[in-house]
């Protein structure tokens, strides 16, 4: 039993690594997400079988109430709360092993055990970590629901941070140092993590917010891989070093397609309430009387003659829905003989991937969904480029304004194209929180509203023609 046990271990990691390489192109990600999931079940079964710890009667039902529950959140999870549910997964991933720790201690405890400083460091690494997953996530989904906001006082939850910090430590050098595990020194560990959790997340600005889901999705998987040291589990701890590991790199690129540092989101408050506060007493002066306003009628003229139509999809279309409307707009032009692209930027929307699986969706070919570095060469040579509910992601001042608190962030050079449809329901700023200057540029138009219903109307218009 035992070697078929690390056997199904074994296949269960190339599932995850087969998964994993397959999640990195659009056209593969579905068929590396079945593999991984079925890496999972692999996996799950052969660790329940390990050292009997319970029948097949009970594993066959746990998958189906795990299946039921999956199956439903996936089909009621709006594509705009897709990052509040991979933020709430992190989140249970973490609690799972900070339970697991927990217990583990507690068993230990009622048996008088006197443990190893291995053991104990592994105990407390899947504790410490999984307790700040917890409390981090949470504070991330309220965040990105926007639930509350950022916080304006950084300070205070420094000291608190730092406290919690202080507190851990001490309660660590009882725990070696005693070489005995304590109720007591559980409880105060878990609340001071998880106090540490809520530190750490609550002064990161809204805009970092999706390199903290990134980064906590790591955190997921270092705490689960830290549980299989617990539990001397080998499928655990390759699951949770793959989850790790790739989370890591995951939050680096997204750091760099932000140009900035992993440190800075922690801790720099680039992107804080006083840049917001100081965009918004001045975007009326940065806008009035500069912005060139158009209608549907008029996109439908001037996409009438173009031979070569970018789109530029954010997270406004996503809040529209407006996957479907882009798709049937794309093949009325196509039907006229133009060319259509769709421009992806890493961080579009609210979390990596999510414009993709917007508009696959829409069951748009995926050579047509273009990267930043692919679609910025051929942006100058388009005709018309649409851009649908993105703002810091297509904002000029990153590559012109030295002064600009997004200086230096890489973004779609639709500002390049021969002519610039912004299409938003506002002017307000994006989660940088500064005016974009895309929107007064010679070559650029907005048409305010709906994306969806503006998509929509623009269709019309063009069947009209």
């Amino acid at each position: 039993m035992f070697a078929l046990v690390n056997l199904s271990y074994l296949t269960a990691a190339v599932f995850f690594i087969l998964g994993i390489k397959g999640m990195t192109k659009p056209k593969t990600a579905v068929r590396g997400n079945q593999l991984s999931a079925i890496g999972m079940l692999i996996a799950v079964t052969a660790a329940l079988l390990h050292h009997d710890i319970i029948g097949f009667t009970t594993i066959i039902a746990g998958i189906l109430l795990g299946s039921s529950i999956g199956a439903l959140l996936a089909k009621r999870t709006a594509m705009t709360s897709m990052p509040e549910l991979v933020a709430s997964l992190n989140g249970v991933g973490g609690g799972a092993s900070l339970a697991v720790a927990g217990s583990t201690w507690l068993t230990a405890i009622a048996a008088n055990s006197v443990v190893t400083g291995v053991w104990s460091a592994a105990i407390l690494a899947s504790i410490v970590i999984g307790a700040i997953t917890l409390s981090g996530s949470v504070v991330a989904v309220l965040k990105l629901k926007g639930t509350i906001g950022d916080s304006k006082r950084a300070r205070q939850w420094q000291l608190i941070t730092a406290a919690s910090l202080v507190g851990i430590l001490a309660c660590a050098s009882m725990m070696f140092g005693e070489g005995q595990l304590s109720s007591l020194v559980l409880l105060a560990i878990v609340g001071l993590c998880l106090l540490l959790g809520v530190g750490l997340v609550q002064p990161i600005g809204g805009a970092d917010m999706p390199v903290v889901v990134a980064l906590l999705n790591a955190y997921s998987g270092l705490a689960g891989a830290a549980t299989g040291f617990v539990l001397e589990n080998q499928g655990l701890i390759i699951t949770g070093s793959l989850v790790g590991a790739s989370g890591l790199i995951l939050t680096a690129v997204m750091c760099k397609a932000m140009n900035r540092s992993l440190p800075n989101v922690l801790f720099g408050g680039a992107f804080g309430p006083q840049a917001d506060t100081q965009s918004k007493s001045n975007d009326s002066e940065f806008y009035d009387g500069k912005v060139k306003y158009a209608t549907p009628d008029d996109l439908a003229l001037l996409l009438d003659g173009a031979r070569s139509v970018v789109m530029v999809p954010g997270y406004g279309l996503a809040v529209a829905q407006a996957q479907h409307a882009v798709k049937e707009l794309a093949n009325q032009l196509e039907a006229r003989g133009a060319k259509v692209s769709y421009a992806i930027h890493p961080v579009a929307g609210r979390m990596p991937g999510h414009m993709n699986v917007l508009l696959a969706e829409a069951e748009i070919p995926y050579d047509q969904l273009k990267d930043m570095d692919t679609i910025n060469p051929e942006l100058p040579q388009a005709d018309v480029a649409i851009v649908l509910g993105a703002n810091d992601v297509v904002n000029p001042a990153a590559a012109e304004d030295p002064n600009s608190p997004i200086f230096g962030m890489p973004i779609l050079d639709v500002h390049k194209a021969k002519t610039v449809v912004n299409v938003k329901r506002s002017l307000s700023p994006g989660f940088a929180g500064i005016p974009n200057s895309l929107f007064i540029r010679d070559n650029s138009l907005m048409v305010k509203g709906d994306a969806k219903e503006v998509l929509q109307a623009t269709t019309s218009a063009i069947k009209e023609l």
